[in-house]
């Protein structure tokens, strides 16, 4: 039988949760050469913890970070799908994506000097 093909797989789903993980990829990778830091914070609503963590990040970035960084803030019942795909399993959680090694923080980044570890910053 000359010039079948077989048939293309149908996919099943919407193809959303690709598209997000897709796009955040390719976002990501853009930035590779720039040498920035590309972060997501995950919270659960905008409760006191939530609040406080987005609040101590944003300073500590500000801080040793200043223009060097891209933070991305989901919330997880908002975006439900992109917190299981990163296997989120408390709020908040902070990624550290780039640069590599990828870092996960829990908790409402309080703790300054545990940050900069995680995020791999250095005091001079």
């Amino acid at each position: 039988m000359v010039g079948k093909h077989a048939p293309s797989p149908v996919r099943k789903g919407s193809g959303k949760k690709e598209a997000d993980t897709t796009e955040q990829f390719e976002k990501a990778v853009s930035r590779l050469g720039q040498g920035k830091y590309v972060l997501c914070l995950y919270v659960a609503g905008m409760t006191p913890n939530s609040a406080r963590a987005i609040s101590n990040l944003k300073k500590i970035c500000e801080e040793y970070l200043a223009g060097q960084y891209d933070l991305d803030v989901i919330d997880v019942y908002r975006k439900p799908t992109l917190a299981k795909g990163e296997q989120i399993i408390a709020a908040p959680t902070l990624i550290k994506k780039l640069p590599l090694p990828m870092r996960k923080l829990i908790g409402d980044m309080s703790d300054k000097g545990k940050v900069l570890i995680g995020l791999d910053i250095r005091i001079r």
